[in-house]
């Protein structure tokens, strides 16, 4: 409304002067007026550029890096006869044998999303996505269409790796070098519901809720130390970037928490140091190794046993076992010892030793924090192989 008062005071000036009104309609105005329109274009250029925010341009920037994945995959499922329980009797299992059942394969469509990261087209998304495919193909915001080569996939971590064979340099994403802020603006990217294939990907904005968050197992998948956020994530965004206001990819969209199926602004993205250790392992070998040999046994604490061993409570692990002149034992672990810690970090369940694990490799050393009778201790294992039993 400011913009328009200098405006309506020249319209309506000739109704106050008077005499002077015909000389002020004849005279060409100058261009130094300050009042003076400027041109419609330059006009609408400049509340353009008003509404831009940094979110704005970043989404615009982003974009033409985020894909949409079309997965075909088989499934394989058992059917059993629905006559089965009436035939189920020890008679007709002796003449025809037991219940009739067999394997059934059958295509099955799948939708995600995912990011490029290099010009020369590596594409990452999730291994819920593309693990199981027989087919993929990639569909950009240009509205080109690609077949992609699953290059490696780790399904512990949820992250896959695609590769596209580009007739030129494709746009690309750059991860991030700070971790996320709490609070901080963040947008997610993808193909909801794969509703807008070959097309721009749909933006959805808010913040990063919290980081550091543990979700419990799902499918042999370890979800650690994931960002949360309020943007909102549907099925079909998997895989799709979380990006903050920079335009950097600070996670991947990976998994909601909802009681209807569609958000409720709760989500959740794998961290980006994460997917950048995963990828690089998956571009050099085709897989994560983890072959590993600890000869370490051990089960959750629980409060008798906390009490026995004296222990003020039921966060570690309680070592019920190692195997002799294994890494473990060579590190000195011995049963009735309770693991605090993994690698510098706390555990409080097998769960969660499971999960630091799996963030080292074999080969690696790594320290172990311990309570010994009354006494802690740090000591250090080297991990070892499977073969090297």
């Amino acid at each position: 409304m400011r913009r328009l008062l200098p405006f309506v005071g020249f319209l309506l000036l000739p109704l106050f002067v008077g005499g002077c009104s015909q000389s002020a309609r004849s005279e060409k105005p100058s261009p130094d007026t300050p009042w003076v329109a400027a041109d419609t274009a330059d006009l609408q250029a400049q509340l353009y550029r008003s509404r831009e925010t940094a979110i704005t341009r970043a989404v615009r920037e982003v974009s033409p890096a985020v894909v949409s994945i079309n997965v075909l995959e088989v499934q394989r499922i058992r059917y059993r006869d629905p006559f089965a329980d009436f035939f189920n009797d020890p008679i007709w299992e002796f003449f025809f044998g037991g219940p009739r059942s067999r394997i059934i394969e059958r295509q099955i469509h799948a939708i995600g999303s995912g990011f490029v990261i290099s010009p020369d087209g590596y594409i990452v998304t999730n291994d819920h996505v593309v693990g199981n495919a027989t087919k993929i193909t990639v569909s950009f915001p240009d509205g080109r269409a690609m077949d992609a080569e699953l290059v490696g996939t780790d399904p512990v971590t949820d992250i896959a790796l695609l590769k596209v064979n580009p007739d030129r340099p494709l746009p690309y994403l750059h991860f991030a070098r700070s971790a996320p802020i709490v609070g901080e603006w963040v947008i997610a990217l993808g193909n909801p519901y794969g509703l807008f294939e070959a097309a721009p990907p749909t933006v959805t904005v808010g913040v990063v809720s919290a980081v550091g968050r543990n979700l419990p197992s799902q499918n042999g998948r370890l979800y650690r130390d994931m960002i949360q956020t309020d943007a909102a994530i549907n099925q079909g965004n998997s895989g799709g970037p979380l990006v903050n206001a920079r335009g950097e990819v600070i996670g991947m969209n990976a998994a909601i928490y909802s009681e209807t199926g569609g958000s409720v602004g709760i989500g959740f993205a794998i961290p980006a140091d994460k997917i950048q250790r995963i990828v690089a392992e998956l571009k050099e070998k085709g897989y994560v190794d983890r072959s590993y040999y600890t000869g370490l046994y051990v089960r959750d604490l629980t409060p008798r046993i906390a009490r026995a061993l004296g222990v003020p409570n039921t966060r570690g692990v309680f070592v019920t076992d190692v195997d002799p002149g294994s890494p473990a034992d060579r590190a000195g672990l011995r049963p009735y010892d309770v693991i605090v810690s993994f690698g510098g970090t706390p555990v409080a369940n097998s769960d969660e030793l499971r999960a630091r694990l799996f963030d080292f490799r074999p080969g690696d050393r790594v320290q172990i924090g311990v309570l010994r009778d009354g006494r802690r201790l740090t000591l250090e294992m080297r991990i070892g192989r499977q073969e090297s039993r």
